[in-house]
């Protein structure tokens, strides 16, 4: 069976790591490297992930250390050169506030990539601690220069349980060839966080890769809330700058006017009856410095 490198970016994830250590030591499948990208480092992460490993083990893993934080896309490709570098055939691209009770999850996830010679695999997200979707799939909205996903907050039902195509899923726990990095190259590390999934996967999408999704594989997302919300300063700037360079980058004359044309028109609008001081302030910042931003890779 095939070789894989398994990625996770860590920053301020101590609460979360014992289901992910205790989920990733139950596996059937053994053949798999772990990279932790520590983008938040810390004397007690080091001690809490050797008590973890030392009472949930796995295969190998690696624990970079940054000096900084670098960012979601960044720390992604840290992983994924370290597993293409280790000859990883597929790179998993994994949340670490995710859980999951399956044993053979990474087997039969490799077994329908290998079988069915598919590039990207994805399976089922529900929140954790219910039978509620957080993703089953999704599609882009391209007159909006956005995405979403099916099923949100919609209790569990036989409309998702189909395997088959999907035109987008995020990058939180995907399943990806070497073939798709060989093509397309790493993600994108100008967008820091927000799109940076997005950006990947419309890359792999017009380059002629399809998403598999597997929905008898079901993975517990608990959701992170480390950025302040949507409507925090941080997610206003990033949300707000990376929609516009995502749009910018990956559109064509008239997609590209409309889509940029929606983000601006509503945005106007909280930026006037609902936005003080400081939330107008980065909103101004963060559509100037996407409109400014360079599109070359």
């Amino acid at each position: 069976m095939a070789k894989v490198g398994l990625v996770t970016v860590l920053y301020k994830s101590d609460d979360v790591l014992h289901d992910f250590f205790k989920s990733l030591s139950i596996q059937t499948f053994g053949d798999y490297h772990l990279y932790l990208i520590d983008n938040s480092p810390s004397a007690e992460t080091d001690s809490l992930i050797a008590v973890l490993l030392k009472k949930y083990p796995v295969s190998a893993y690696t624990h970079i250390k940054n000096p900084q934080n670098f960012g979601v896309a960044k720390g992604n490709n840290q992983g994924i050169e370290l597993s293409l570098q280790n000859n990883a055939d597929f790179v998993l691209l994994l949340n670490n506030d995710i859980d999951f009770v399956q044993q053979l999850l990474l087997e039969e996830m490799l077994n329908c990539a290998e079988k069915r010679n598919e590039d990207i695999v994805i399976p089922k997200i529900l929140y954790h601690g219910t039978r509620k979707i957080w993703m089953a799939g999704g599609k882009f909205i391209h007159y909006k220069g956005t995405s979403a996903t099916y099923g949100d907050m919609q209790e569990d039902a036989e409309a998702y349980n189909k395997p088959g195509y999907v035109d987008y899923a995020p990058t939180c726990f995907m399943l990806i060839s070497r073939n798709v990095f060989n093509t397309i190259g790493l993600m994108d590390e100008k967008y820091f966080v927000y799109y940076d999934d997005n950006d990947f996967v419309i890359r792999a999408i017009n380059n002629g890769f399809k998403i598999y999704f597997l929905p008898q594989i079901e993975v517990f997302h608990k959701v992170s809330f480390s950025t302040g919300g949507s409507e925090s300063l941080f997610s206003i700037y990033y949300l707000n700058r990376n929609r516009v360079y995502f749009i910018r980058k990956n559109y064509t004359f008239p997609i590209k006017q409309i889509a940029l044309s929606h983000a601006l028109l509503t945005k106007a609008i909280r930026y006037f009856i609902f936005y003080g001081k400081d939330k107008k302030r980065e909103l101004l910042k963060a559509f100037k410095d996407g409109f400014a931003m360079d599109l070359i890779n």
